[in-house]
């Protein structure tokens, strides 16, 4: 059974900067919910149980969110405002949350890396990409869980990129022979040019990795601008077992990208019990007013 989930979460937010100055992006919120708590709740939903944020300088915001907060608890309490509290109250238990921190921005790969020391040696873990959310009705972590669940092997999320867009992404190689539900990675490119690009199958921001991706990073090692690339281990460690992919249609919202964070609201905020149908209501108005239809 994998019970950790692993979040990278010590970049530097540039694509959203000035609002990422002081604030880390992972929380700035969706609706009413910082994005690292909608990647939190998914994996608990999944089954996880213990969360190990990789951190860095002036995220230490990120981990008092999924703490206790006596000051803030005593005065909802004090003011009645029950249901204030029992949200955040409930934040606190989502999952067991240990944070390790990244001395400096080294490539994805070198992040997860920096959880090692918070996993036990021969532990299976999932890891979460921040900028990549998933619909509350996704059962893709889950479905991934269970294929790993049943082979042993580490598994890699993956989405039909059509076009150009292909090279902004780690692209998969998969064995044709295999099952196209489930295909077995046999390599992996790291943003290729689109006529190179070996598949139309872009990697996308979740995994899950048994112990032997360590041994690969530390073959690997640190490539371009001394950075440990995920993509180059993963590609090393399709050569030497069983990797397999998991191709998905519908569901996830880039929140790394602005335009997506605002269509994630969006749809989000549509959904929402209490503010959807007001919200619809105040959308359809101001678009009807700035002349959109």
């Amino acid at each position: 059974m994998v019970r950790t989930a692993v979040i990278p979460a010590a970049g530097l937010g540039t694509r959203f900067l000035p609002a990422t100055k002081a604030t880390p992006k992972e929380l700035i919120p969706l609706v009413d919910k910082p994005a690292i708590q909608w990647v939190v709740e998914e994996a608990v939903a999944a089954g996880i149980e213990r969360v190990v944020l990789v951190t860095g300088r002036g995220k230490g915001s990120i981990e008092d969110h999924f703490d206790r907060s006596p000051e803030l608890e005593a005065s909802l309490e004090a003011s009645g405002k029950w249901a204030q509290l029992d949200q955040v109250r409930a934040i606190a238990s989502l999952a067991e949350v240990v944070s390790v921190r990244q001395g400096r921005p080294m490539g994805l790969g070198h992040a997860v890396a920096c959880a090692r020391a918070a996993l036990s040696a021969d532990e299976t873990f999932c890891v979460l990409l921040p900028d990549d959310i998933m619909h509350p009705t996704s059962s893709l972590l889950s479905d991934m869980l269970a294929v790993t669940a049943r082979t042993g092997s580490s598994i890699v999320a993956l989405k039909i990129i059509p076009g150009p867009a292909i090279s902004a992404y780690g692209v998969a190689s998969v064995d044709p022979q295999s099952d196209s539900d489930c295909p077995r990675l046999v390599d992996m490119v790291e943003k290729p040019a689109f006529g190179d690009a070996p598949s139309d199958l872009a990697v996308m921001g979740r995994y899950v990795f048994t112990p032997a991706i360590f041994d690969a990073m530390d073959r690997v090692g640190p490539g371009a601008q001394g950075e440990l690339q995920l993509t180059d281990a993963i590609r090393l460690l399709c050569h030497e077992e069983t990797v397999y992919g998991l191709p998905f249609t519908t569901g996830r919202f880039d929140v790394g990208d602005k335009l997506e964070f605002l269509l994630a609201t969006v749809e989000l905020a549509l959904e929402h019990p209490d503010l959807g149908d007001r919200f619809a209501d105040g959308l359809t108005a101001l678009v009807k007013r700035k002349g959109f239809v």
